[in-house]
């Protein structure tokens, strides 16, 4: 016997309805992480000796640039949704819950926006 009502099973939601959409955001993400953290370790390997300036030019090409925006968005996209699905499966207190999972969407958006601002202070030069 399902505890789910009819309803539910009608349209194959759970009993939050978003787990599904959730689930799918977390594998997109991870999928996109796999090139891009090969591509940014590479380059970090092939510029070990590079000086500031070099780093700093290539930092500053419009596709790299493009590349690191990718990696920054994806990786605090992925981390968030992550650390909030554990908090959700083994915080029992709601008010504990909530507090954890509001902090650290906050310091995921800050510290997105902080990453996503230094690219594009690096690619304008500013």
């Amino acid at each position: 016997m399902s505890r789910r009502s009819p309803l539910g099973r009608v349209r194959g939601l759970g009993s939050a309805k978003e787990g599904a959409g959730h689930w799918w955001g977390l594998r997109f993400s991870a999928l996109a992480l796999i090139p891009l953290t090969l591509w940014f370790a590479a380059s970090v390997a092939v510029m070990s000796g590079a000086g500031y300036e070099t780093v700093r030019a290539w930092a500053a090409s419009p596709l790299v640039a493009g590349l690191l925006l990718l990696l920054i968005v994806a990786v605090f996209y992925h981390g968030a949704r992550g650390l909030q699905e554990v908090i959700e499966d083994y915080v029992p207190r709601k008010s504990v819950k909530f507090t954890a999972i509001l902090a650290v969407q906050a310091a995921s958006i800050v510290l997105g926006l902080t990453g996503v601002l230094s690219v594009l202070l690096l690619l304008f030069r500013v």
